[in-house]
């Protein structure tokens, strides 16, 4: 074997399909397109989701409910893993807390609740606190501090 006896393989390499070009290129009449309608016709596009006038799948499936575009997300974080974590003095940033693991989704705001007992004295930077949590972070000695 060498380069002057190679070929393709049998079926791979085969002539394009002259469509339109009469009886002789064994496509009969209407060069495969089937008779009439818009699909025959040269131009023709169809919009996206069409299923050949069958209602389409966004028209059947059923839909229910409303979709707030601007909910706003919160991940939690309770006081009782912020106590485990970190040692008195550490200044709790939403960076920090997603370094850490405690937090995940960099679009999400982060909330802190007030589970667990807690007496360790942090600066807690969040978006939002409960009531309990942020009388549970003061009365350690620590600062709640609300994010815009």
């Amino acid at each position: 074997m060498d380069l002057s006896n190679l070929k393709p393989s049998q079926g791979s390499k085969h002539s394009k399909k002259r469509v339109g070009r009469g009886h002789g290129t064994g496509q009969g009449t209407q060069a495969g397109r089937g008779h009439k309608g818009a699909q025959s016709r040269s131009g023709y596009k169809f919009k996206r989701g069409f299923e050949g006038g069958q209602m389409p799948l966004h028209r059947r499936v059923p839909k229910r409910g409303f979709h707030n575009p601007f909910r706003v997300e919160y991940s939690v974080i309770n006081l009782d893993t912020l106590a485990q974590r970190f040692q008195a003095g550490t200044v709790v940033t939403p960076q920090l807390l997603r370094e850490a693991g405690l937090v995940h989704g960099e679009r999400h705001q982060i909330k802190v609740l007030a589970r667990g007992d807690f007496a360790v004295k942090l600066t807690v930077q969040a978006h939002k606190f409960s009531g309990k949590a942020a009388e549970k972070i003061a009365a350690a000695g620590g600062a709640a501090e609300v994010l815009a």
